[in-house]
Formats: C-alpha cells, sequence, structure tokens
C-alpha cells in the first residue's frame, strides 16, 4: 500500500481511490460544527424563517457560506463565511438539527470517532439563550445521533479570542457542567495574529486544574509565537494548525520532547491564505521533523469537502500513500481526548479495521 497516487492517469483510477478512501474508517478531531452546516438545511432555514435572501436558491447562498474556486484565498475572507452562516442559529431546534445533521453526515464519510467543536456564543448570538441551555441542546443532539448512526463523538467547547472574558468564563463553565454528556476539552480560536491566548490564561488554567484537555487555534494566521502562547501560557496538548512552528527550530524541538500534537487542515490551510499552493503544504516536513500531525477537515461546508476529500486531496498533491493514510489516522486515535483506557480499545479496533 506505498503506492503514490500523485498523477491519476484515468477518471476509473481517481474513482477507484476516492471509492478505496470513502470505505477507510476514519478519525476527525478538528472539525468545527458552525462551518459543517449542509447548504441545503441553511436554505430551509432561510425560507421557514423568511432570512431576506435574492432568492431561496443554494447556487444564491454558497458564494457567502463556501470558499469560491476564483476567490481571493484570504483569512478575512475565509473568516467571513462564518459571519453569515451565524445569522442562521435562530432556535434551539435549529441548533439540534444541525447537530445531528453534522454527526450524520461525518458517519456516512465513514468516520467511526470525532471530536466536534462547536462555539456557544456564535449558537447563541442571535437567540441569547443562557449558554448552559444551548450546550445542552448540543450534547442531547450528540448523543442521540451518536446512537442512530453508530458513531462516537466528543465534544470541545470553542471561545474566541476577540470576545471578552466574561464569554470565555460562560463557555468554559458549561463544558465543566457537561463533562458527564461528552464534553472533553475547550478550545480557543480566532485571530491569534491580533490576540494573544495570553488574554485567557486564567480560564484555561481553571480548564487544565479541572482535568478538561486543552487544544489551541495557533500557528496558522500567528507566526510560530503564536504557538509559544499556546503551549507555554495556555498548557495546550494538541494545537490547531500550527503549521507555522517551522519558522522556530527551538519551538520544534519543544513539541517533538512534549508530545504536542497538530491537528492540520490542509485544504483550509489553502483556502485560508496560509499556503499558497495545497502542494506546498509543510505537511511532510512536519512529519519528517518528528512532529506528531494528525489530518483533518476544518470546515466542510466552507472548503466544500469531507474527510475522504481531505484525504484524497493529500494523496494526490503530497503524494502519501494508503499506509501514510492509515498512519496518520492511528495518531488520531491515540491523540484523542478519550481516557486512556477507552483509547487503547479504540486503538484495537482501529488495528483490526486498517490491518
Amino acid at each position: 500500500m506505498n503506492e503514490k497516487y500523485s498523477n491519476i492517469d484515468s477518471q476509473e483510477d481517481d474513482d477507484r481511490l476516492r471509492s478505496q478512501l470513502k470505505q477507510l474508517p476514519k478519525v476527525e478531531l478538528h472539525r468545527h460544527l458552525e462551518g459543517s452546516v449542509r447548504i441545503e438545511t441553511l436554505i430551509d432555514i432561510a425560507e421557514e424563517h423568511s432570512v431576506e435572501m435574492p432568492e431561496y436558491e443554494v447556487e444564491t447562498l454558497r458564494p457567502f457560506v463556501q470558499m469560491m474556486p476564483q476567490e481571493h484565498r484570504s483569512f478575512q475572507n475565509f473568516l467571513a463565511k462564518f459571519r453569515t452562516i451565524r445569522q442562521f442559529f435562530l432556535s434551539e431546534a435549529i441548533i439540534r438539527r444541525i447537530t445531528r445533521e453534522v454527526i450524520e453526515d461525518a458517519a456516512n464519510d465513514n468516520i467511526k470517532y470525532m471530536e466536534l467543536r462547536f462555539t456557544p456564543q456564535a449558537l447563541n448570538s442571535l437567540i441569547k439563550s443562557n449558554v448552559q441551555d444551548v450546550v445542552t441542546w448540543v450534547c442531547e443532539a450528540t448523543r442521540q445521533a451518536q446512537e442512530d448512526f453508530d458513531i462516537q463523538v466528543k465534544l470541545i467547547v470553542s471561545m474566541n479570542r476577540h470576545e471578552s472574558h466574561e464569554i470565555g468564563r460562560k463557555a468554559l463553565d458549561a463544558a465543566l457542567e457537561h463533562r458527564d454528556q461528552g464534553v472533553v476539552a475547550v478550545d480557543l480560536a480566532g485571530r491569534e495574529d491580533e490576540f494573544p491566548a495570553s488574554l485567557f490564561r486564567d480560564i484555561f488554567k481553571v480548564a487544565l486544574a479541572e482535568q478538561l484537555h486543552v487544544t489551541i487555534h495557533a500557528g496558522e494566521w500567528g507566526g510560530a509565537e503564536s504557538v509559544w502562547d499556546a503551549v507555554g501560557n495556555l498548557g495546550a496538548e494538541r494545537v490547531g494548525h500550527g503549521i507555522r512552528v517551522l519558522e522556530d527550530p527551538k519551538l520544534v524541538g519543544v513539541l517533538v520532547e512534549k508530545g504536542i500534537v497538530l491537528e492540520v487542515c490542509p485544504t483550509s490551510n489553502y483556502h485560508s491564505g496560509v499556503v499558497n499552493e495545497l502542494k506546498d503544504h509543510p505537511l511532510n516536513i512536519l512529519h519528517q521533523n518528528g512532529i506528531l500531525v494528525t489530518l483533518n477537515t476544518d470546515d466542510p461546508l466552507i472548503s466544500d469537502l469531507n474527510l475522504t476529500d481531505e484525504l484524497y486531496n493529500v494523496m494526490t498533491q503530497l503524494q502519501l500513500t494508503f499506509d501514510d493514510v492509515k498512519a496518520y489516522t492511528m495518531r488520531a486515535v491515540e491523540s484523542s481526548f478519550l481516557p486512556k483506557d477507552e483509547q487503547i480499545v479504540l486503538a484495537d479496533k482501529f488495528r483490526s479495521w486498517l490491518y
């Protein structure tokens, strides 16, 4: 299974590769609920709630919620999609529906274990409900969807760097209250180039003291110094994206020594302008330097892909083999925020499925 696929000779070969990847049992550690909504569901919501649109058609909405082929690739344009998507979180029923559908879509892509992150403030910005209630809705919808679609899902509660310390503290409190309902970690997202992680040091100090896991977005739009900040000031066990760690060889050594895992999302990094071309993504260099790396989608709606597509992209653009993909999958299992005994059980399952 060490064949490389940098040159697909025919449509038949292309279809075969996609089919093989689709059938492969998968793990995803970095996927945002808000960036995974079905575009058709957004149209349904718009019609039901009379959201003002020129016309209620998928192709009309698409440029506002998805990176388009000719669109300038920048984090500004990427983040602008979220501002549109936030306008659709208009009720408890919608939040429950979206959660269920996102998990169903993952299961249909043969993802067997997923850590799904969501930002209560984003889901709550219009309905102005209690943050605890919002987290409850996501937890309850997740529990039912797991049973219905044969997938294991844990939840990560996220907060944004540009929002207030008070909002962050409410997100943490809700995460702590829902630890027995599937919440395993907290996350800090947003513009690391403008808002240092250290602003939230007190919040994440509490999270660690309460034995919640910590993953932090860094090293994407901010340089290596943002990863130093995430690891040194917030105690990040995993780093979302993190590909700019290569700017600082000393930091690379620290990540290797501490076993800190990067949740890498290659297509998203391309769409947000972090890399010029997907073929130039530093995934292989990160791996060669001994950094633990996992492969993820980030935001399936915004990047118009699923995890099968992401694996196809790295195999065809970065010359990964099936054996490489399997190794990345096992690394994701071993990097999950499951308790150690559950992680061992899951790893045994994946070894039996993959090998």
